[in-house]
């Protein structure tokens, strides 16, 4: 009868244990997706604003040089297509913002639903135990046991009814810890919303002042019609050159590895026909030999009967280009080429620092209406005098200087190649071995202060796209 005036809720103390226990394993799970979407976006907003960065800079570090022409058209294009990037990421980091506070906000009112429910149910258990400590003295229980035993038992079942007291106090300060860090968590996503607001406003002005500034240079580009024709068919001029130039080298490249493939298989036709001209001269030996002995009364030599027995070889056919190889390449060409596959979206830029000022491909243009103009590389605006380097190991083919391209540059992986346009200088020789990230040259800058190259890709005779075999820049 006593011992039911002490009598603990057991259900309780499971009960509010399990809910609280629950809770924090489930928040690194709910926060685990957040905490990802976050690195994710914050590294985005960090690229691009590196990005805009270098377009900053390469577009101020020589503006009184520079005149209004196509290349700064360009340029103020890409910086627009960084800054709307820029908007739309702080978009994506408002809805973020706002998923996290609703997250927060869900995790703060569990908690106080678990606070008021911990504080009611604990207070009841304290009304109900000082409600029985009237009735019941714990002296007059503990020194009313039959014996010994029965006193330790009992002191125990005090100790504990205390200790889960104490727990249920710590857990009530656990719980209200947790709920104030929620809360002050709350606050200052608040306070990130603000300031994630007022850079959206500011980005948005910068974008409507690019576009104000580029509709400046498209109008004044416009007046310049008959100029701008002229500069378009001297740069197909130009495109024209540097393709025949590549056109040319590839198919003599081509021609070479097909009349070397052909030597080496005139060579092993030879070798096996020699081969087998031994081997037949070798028989005749053998078979004269045992007729000499046949005629002498002597048993033949096992050596000799053995060569007679081999049947003749027939005449070697003419050997196969080795299947192994590709287009005609050696080992170590097809090896280079392969690697030179692999790399794909994994090859460095040719510049350490610089944009894609024109995309590959055909596109109308800029200024012109109705006319249409094609990319056969890309087109990379960089610091004055920045160094050239190659994209990976290769032997250069070609140096040579064409006018709308300065000095170029062509180097073999394999049969892919790659081409640097533009250059003002060139460090390298026809026949020189160079590494990945090797310099090459230097980029030059053009009459209106621009420094531009054109990088192109060609496996053999098609022309690729180099923003998909580059690195993310």
């Amino acid at each position: 009868m006593q011992s039911k005036a002490f009598s603990m809720p057991v259900s309780f103390q499971l009960s509010l244990g399990l809910l609280v226990s629950l809770y924090l394993l489930a928040i690194p799970g709910m926060a685990q997706l957040t905490q990802r979407n976050r690195q994710t976006l914050e590294k985005e907003k960090k690229q691009n604003l590196e990005k805009m960065g270098q377009i900053r800079t390469i577009l101020n570090q020589t503006a009184s040089e520079k005149q209004v022409g196509l290349g700064q058209l360009k340029a103020l294009n890409q910086q627009i297509n960084a800054q709307s990037q820029q908007i739309n990421l702080l978009n994506k980091d408002l809805k973020l913002t706002e998923s996290e506070i609703s997250e927060l906000r869900q995790a703060s009112n569990t908690l106080k639903r678990d606070l008021n429910k911990l504080k009611a149910e604990y207070g009841s258990m304290v009304y109900a135990a000082d409600k029985r400590r009237q009735q019941v003295n714990p002296m007059g229980f503990l020194f009313a046991s039959d014996n010994f035993n029965q006193l330790v038992a009992r002191y125990r079942y005090l100790r504990q009814y205390s200790d889960a007291r104490q727990s249920q106090v710590r857990q009530m300060n656990n719980v209200q810890t947790m709920l104030q860090g929620k809360q002050q968590a709350t606050q200052r996503k608040r306070k990130e919303q603000q300031g994630t607001l007022v850079t959206k406003v500011q980005e948005s002005k910068k974008l409507e002042n690019l576009k104000d500034e580029k509709n400046q240079v498209v109008k004044a580009l416009s007046v310049k019609e008959v100029e701008l024709r002229a500069e378009l068919a001297e740069s197909r001029r130009a495109v024209g050159r540097l393709e025949s130039m590549i056109t040319r080298l590839i198919a003599r490249e081509a021609k070479e590895r097909a009349e070397r493939e052909a030597r080496e298989r005139a060579e092993r036709e030879r070798i096996a026909r020699l081969e087998a001209a031994r081997k037949a001269a070798e028989r005749k030996r053998a078979e004269e030999a045992i007729a000499a002995a046949e005629k002498a009364g002597e048993k033949p030599a096992p050596a000799d009967v053995a060569k007679a027995e081999t049947p003749a070889e027939p005449e070697p056919a003419p050997a196969k280009p080795d299947e192994r190889r590709n287009n005609n390449l050696n080992d170590e060409e097809s090896a280079l080429a392969s690697s030179f596959t692999a790399s794909r979206s994994r090859l460095p830029w040719p510049v350490t620092k610089g944009f894609i000022s024109d995309h590959f491909g055909r596109k109308p243009h800029p200024v012109l209406k109705g006319i249409y103009v094609e990319n056969q590389g890309v087109d990379i605006q960089t610091n004055a005098g920045e160094g050239v380097r190659s994209v990976y190991d290769g032997v250069v083919q070609d140096v040579a200087n064409m006018p709308g391209m300065n000095n170029v540059v062509a180097i073999q992986h394999g049969d892919y190649f790659t081409v640097y346009a533009k250059l003002r200088s060139v460090s390298v020789r026809v026949g020189q071995r160079v590494k990945a990230r090797e310099s090459i040259g230097t980029v030059a800058t053009d009459k209106n202060g621009v420094s531009e190259m054109q990088f192109q890709i060609w496996k053999e005779f098609t022309k690729l796209n180099p923003e998909s075999w580059l690195q993310p820049h």
